[in-house]
């Protein structure tokens, strides 16, 4: 291993990503793209080191490329109508044939043992069934869909202990009516409702489409079910990428808590959206998912972990945890995802109509994407609020950061008399003051 420290500092970083999943429900949804791509054993991989974290995994798979390659076998031109299939009977054979196929790739896949791959020792269990029952989609716009269908639910009731047991759960894009009927369904209708029926903690698609972009041709990496709403109304997403957003919009608003679409053309992609700070893919959620706000105590554990390492090497006050805890109401804390990623003290001093922002934080890893910044604002705004003229910072190393933001210079004398006995002569901290 050529940095060992690295590896360790990474393993260390992804802990509480780990903490938070285990036991929750992912639904991860792939299309036939992926099988085609020759992607499915790497997926395989990852999707089994979910299953080990204690992940309660779904797997969802579409089959387009090959019901187009049972359908041109037959001779049989594929129809469509909104980009949705029209399911004659044939189209529903060659539908049926392809999920058979598919099923035992996948099974194959989890099926494997080598010695020196992640698939050692995972003895896992991927199970199927007819967990999903559907209902025809019917006439739209005058055309007869025929035997393509919605989902009308999903077996919680067979899944759920199946889950629990620690097996995998595979759901195709089929279902049958209570009369026996079978109807080919979408992938996506399949995996938001099963993502909403069992509960799922986060919905993921793995697509074959690039990374979302807007119409100014910015990455979409982050949004609220409400903003990506208004994406998908701008009509700057191409088709397969507005189909997908839709879905997962559908999903949060119905009480999903993620959904995230992922291209699968970056190679353990799902591994790299679940367990980085900004991901691969889109993300969305019902809310802004990143939340700058006051501390509670239950921050504290999170604002230690993220201030011990500058407290070590000095570019901190050292405090301990009773303090932080008697002094959690002064703190402010930005968080992504149930993570804290940053953090500050405001310290009031009311008679100069004064405050200290002390403990201002951020996590290295994210250090160049503006938390600092947005922190300061809040801290800033939080000042002003309090009736706070000026706000001032004690620092041994960041002097040019705050000076850059329209702090300045100061000294000792030019703070509030309470913190001038507080003053540490040793440390030698430069004053810097801001008008707000």
């Amino acid at each position: 291993m050529e940095n060992p420290n690295e590896f360790v500092e990474w393993l260390r970083s992804v802990a509480p990503y780990i903490h938070a999943f285990r036991g929750k429900t992912f639904v991860v949804a792939f299309p036939g793209e992926l099988v085609t791509a020759g992607a499915l054993p790497v997926l395989a991989q990852d999707l089994s080191l979910l299953h080990a974290l204690g992940i309660k995994v779904v797997i969802v798979h579409g089959s387009r490329p090959q019901v187009e390659e049972q359908l041109t076998l037959r001779n049989v031109e594929a129809r469509f109508h909104n980009g949705l299939r029209i399911t004659d009977i044939t189209a529903l054979e060659c539908a049926k044939e392809a999920a058979g196929e598919l099923r035992l790739d996948i099974e194959a896949a989890f099926s494997q043992g080598l010695p020196n791959t992640p698939m050692a020792h995972a003895a896992i269990r991927i199970i199927s069934g007819n967990f999903v029952t559907a209902r025809p989609l019917g006439v739209i716009d005058g055309a007869d869909l025929q035997l393509t269908g919605l989902v009308r639910k999903i077996d919680y009731d067979t899944i759920h202990p199946i889950l629990n047991a620690g097996g995998l759960v595979l759901l195709s894009p089929l279902g049958f009516s209570p009369t026996g009927e079978a109807f080919n369904l979408t992938m996506e209708d399949v995996a938001v409702s099963a993502a909403i029926s069992l509960r799922a903690e986060k919905l993921i698609f793995i697509s074959e489409t690039p990374l979302m972009k807007d119409a100014g041709e910015t990455e979409i990496r982050e949004l609220s079910s409400h903003q990506a709403q208004a994406v998908l109304d701008s009509g700057c997403l191409p088709a397969d990428s507005a189909f997908y957003l839709q879905h997962a919009i559908k999903a949060c608003n119905a009480g999903v808590p993620r959904a995230h679409v992922v291209p699968f053309a970056t190679d353990g992609s799902v591994l790299l959206e679940l367990f980085t700070h900004d991901g691969v893919g889109t993300m969305i959620s019902y809310e802004n998912l990143e939340s700058l706000r006051e501390a509670t105590i239950e921050d504290v554990g999170g604002i230690l972990k993220l201030i011990e390492p500058l407290e070590a090497d000095g570019t901190l006050v050292k405090r301990g945890r009773e303090l932080i805890e008697r002094e959690i109401h002064y703190f402010s804390v930005i968080e992504h995802d149930g993570v804290i990623f940053g953090c500050a003290a405001l310290y009031p001093f009311p008679s100069e109509k004064m405050a200290e922002m002390a403990c201002l934080t951020v996590n290295p890893e994210v250090q160049a994407q503006g938390d600092g910044e947005r922190i300061l604002k809040h801290m800033e705004s939080r000042a002003r609020a309090a009736g706070f003229s000026k706000l001032f910072v004690l620092t041994t190393r960041t002097s040019h950061w705050f000076l850059r933001r329209g702090f300045v210079h100061a000294t000792v004398d030019d703070l509030p008399k309470d913190r001038q006995h507080m003053y540490n002569w040793q440390r030698k901290s430069l004053v810097l003051i801001k008008n707000l």
